[in-house]
């Protein structure tokens, strides 16, 4: 299993917008999150400034750099429909909402509250409670 550290994540935040920029090509995972970028224009100043955020620590849900990673994420689970179901769960709230980044902010919070869960417990994450909390989400009038 891939994990990076918070320096690992933020400078593939700020290497992606880099190359963006500069009309460099992308390598793997860059082309998600560059996807995520430009969903998050409000970022593009921050990623655009390496030295004033590499280690700027945040304290509460703000947090650009764990957003975006937890959009990165979905995608991936998304593009393998892991957990079994989970694609049709986000087209379910695609179709409720109308729209597909409001979508997957919803489908964001059903995913932090999974793994909040299971860094309490000391467990592996509950793809069932995941799947679960994407349902109740999808039917909501």
């Amino acid at each position: 299993m891939f994990n990076p550290t918070r320096e690992q994540v933020r400078e593939t935040f700020f290497g992606t917008w880099r190359k963006y920029r500069t009309g460099e090509l992308l390598a793997g995972i860059e082309a998600i999150a560059l996807d995520v970028i430009l969903l998050h224009a409000g970022y593009h100043e921050l990623l655009s400034q390496p030295e004033g955020f590499r280690v700027k620590d945040y304290t509460d849900e703000s947090n650009p750099f764990l957003h975006m990673s937890l959009h990165m994420a979905l995608e991936e689970q998304l593009s393998i429909d892991q957990p079994p179901g989970i694609a049709g769960h986000v087209q379910a709230l695609v179709r409720r909402r109308g729209e597909r980044h409001e979508a997957l902010h919803e489908a964001l919070e059903c995913l932090a509250e999974t793994m909040w869960r299971a860094q309490r417990d000391k467990m592996p994450p509950d793809a069932d409670a995941y799947l679960e909390c994407l349902a109740r989400r999808a039917r909501m009038d």
